[in-house]
C-alpha cells in the first residue's frame, strides 16, 4: 500500500484547467476540498471545473469569490450549490444519472483528478466507495491521477469494490459522514403515501427516493409482503421496511434477496446497515440505471416526483422554469425500466399544490421549464386526490383525467385550459 500523505500534498497534483472529479452526497471530500481552497487562496491554480453528482456541506467550489478559479459543473444540484447555479457563478450539467459513468468512460467529459472517499480496505487491498458508489468507479478509472481519502466511518460496501492501488495518493481523515434527519411526512403527503401504496402488489420491486413522500409511502407499505429494493438511493424510510421484514427480496429474478442501490443519504443508522452486511450490493450506477437491467424484476414499481405537469403528461422534475432546481437524475432510467417490466408501473407522485398554494397541474409548463419525462413516457400520476393511468389515453382524455386530481379550487380554471386549447369536443370526454 502506498503511504499516506497530507491533502495539501496530494493537490499540488493538480493543475489549472483540470477536471475534477468529486465523491458525493453524505461521502464529499472535504478534506481535499480545503486544500484545494488553499492553494486557490495562493494563487496556485486557476480554471479547475468540478463534476459530481448532488453534494452535501460546504460548497466554495460554487462560490462568487472563486469566479475563474473554481467552476462547478454537477450531474445534479443540491441546496447547497442551487443559488449560485442560478446566479450563474456554478452550472448545471444535463445528463441521465445512468449515463454520468458513460461521460468518463467514453471521453466525452474529462477527467483529470478524481477525488472520492473510502473505507479501511480489506485484507485483499479492497476497498469500497461506501454510499457513494454512484459515477466514482467511472471517474477513478478514467481519471488520469486518482487522490482517495481513507475514512473509517465510511461503511465497508459490497458491491463493485476497487483496489486501494488504483490511488496515486491516500489521505487520512475521519470526520464524520453527512447524515440527513428522517424527514416526518405531512397528512397531504400521507394521503400520496395511500394512494401509491394501492399501486403496488405483494411481491413488487420498488424504486423511490429520499424526503417526506417517499417516507410515507414506506409507511404505507408495512402491511406488504416480499417487496424488493432495486434503486439509485434509500434512507431510513426504506430501512424500516426492511428490518420489518416486509423488503426482502424474495421475489426478485435478479439478485434475489439482496437490496441494490448505488448511493445513500440517511442517518448512521443506514450507513452501519450497510457496513459488512451481505444483504446490501452497492453498484456502480451504470447497472443500477441500466433499464435492461431494471426491467428485469418483474413488478418493477417506480415512484418519482415532479415540480409540474401539464395536461398533456409532459413531466418536469429539474426546474421550475428557468430556475434549475434539482437535475434529470435517473427519473426516467426508471420510468423506462418499469414500464417494460412484466407487470410494472410507472409512477409520478406529488402534492396538488406547492407550498404557496400554486398547482402543479398545469395547463402549459413554466416557460423555460425542463422536460424529464416526455408525455409519450407518463403513465401513472398521483396527487392526494387520486391516481390516474394516462398510458393509452389521448390528449384530451389526460387533460380529464389530470384535472380529477388537481386541487379542486384549481379544476374549473384547469377545464377552461382545456376547453380553450382542445375546442368544444373537450365537454364531451369522459
Amino acid at each position: 500500500m502506498r503511504n499516506f500523505v497530507s491533502a495539501d500534498e496530494a493537490v499540488k497534483i493538480v493543475r489549472s484547467g483540470d477536471h475534477i472529479h468529486l465523491s458525493s452526497v453524505a461521502s464529499v471530500p472535504h478534506a481535499l476540498i480545503a486544500a484545494l481552497v488553499r492553494r486557490a487562496d495562493a494563487g496556485e491554480v486557476d480554471d479547475l471545473h468540478f463534476h459530481h453528482f448532488h453534494t452535501e456541506g460546504p460548497a466554495p467550489y460554487s462560490e462568487e469569490r472563486y469566479a475563474g478559479i473554481f467552476f462547478d459543473q454537477g450531474f445534479f444540484v443540491g441546496p447547497n450549490v442551487r443559488a449560485n447555479v442560478n446566479a450563474g457563478w456554478a452550472d448545471y450539467l444535463p445528463v441521465h444519472l445512468g449515463e454520468s459513468q458513460k461521460l468518463y468512460r467514453s471521453g466525452a467529459l474529462p477527467c483529470d483528478v478524481a477525488m472520492v472517499q473510502v473505507s479501511l480496505p480489506d485484507e485483499n487491498g479492497m476497498v469500497s466507495l461506501g454510499t457513494s458508489v454512484d459515477c466514482s468507479i467511472a471517474a477513478v478509472e478514467s481519471a488520469k491521477h486518482a487522490i482517495a481519502v481513507v475514512n473509517p466511518n465510511v461503511p465497508f460496501a459490497y458491491g463493485d469494490l476497487i483496489s486501494i492501488d488504483s490511488f496515486e495518493y491516500l489521505v487520512k481523515d475521519d470526520t464524520p459522514l453527512v447524515t440527513a434527519a428522517f424527514a416526518e411526512p405531512t397528512p397531504v403527503e400521507r394521503q400520496i403515501g395511500r394512494n401509491c401504496a394501492e399501486l403496488v402488489p405483494d411481491g413488487a420491486c420498488i424504486q423511490m427516493g429520499i424526503g417526506a413522500l417517499p417516507n410515507a409511502l414506506a409507511a404505507c407499505l408495512e402491511d406488504h409482503r416480499d417487496l424488493g429494493l432495486h434503486t439509485e438511493m434509500f434512507a431510513d424510510g426504506i430501512l424500516r421496511l426492511i428490518r420489518k421484514g416486509v423488503i426482502n427480496g424474495a421475489r426478485k429474478k435478479v439478485d434475489r434477496g439482496k437490496v441494490v442501490a448505488s448511493f445513500l443519504l440517511g442517518s448512521n443508522d443506514v450507513y452501519s446497515f450497510i457496513d459488512h452486511n451481505p444483504d446490501v450490493l452497492m453498484k456502480d450506477i451504470k447497472y443500477t440505471n441500466d433499464p435492461w437491467v431494471i426491467a428485469s424484476n418483474p413488478g418493477m414499481i417506480a415512484i418519482n416526483s415532479a415540480t409540474e405537469v401539464d395536461l398533456t403528461g409532459q413531466i418536469s422534475a429539474d426546474s421550475i422554469g428557468t430556475r434549475i432546481f434539482s437535475g434529470t437524475g435517473g427519473q426516467l432510467d426508471f420510468v423506462r425500466g418499469a414500464t417494460m417490466s412484466e407487470g410494472g408501473k410507472s409512477v409520478t407522485a406529488f402534492a396538488s399544490r406547492t407550498n404557496k398554494g400554486q398547482s402543479k397541474i398545469v395547463d402549459m409548463l413554466n416557460p423555460g421549464a425542463g422536460v424529464v419525462t416526455p408525455r409519450s413516457d407518463a403513465h401513472w400520476i398521483v396527487t392526494e386526490y387520486g391516481a390516474v393511468d394516462l398510458y393509452g389515453k389521448s390528449l384530451q382524455e389526460r387533460a380529464r383525467l389530470l384535472i380529477s386530481i388537481a386541487h379542486p379550487d384549481d379544476r374549473e380554471r384547469l377545464e377552461q385550459s382545456a376547453y380553450n386549447r382542445f375546442g368544444r369536443h373537450f365537454l364531451y370526454v369522459k
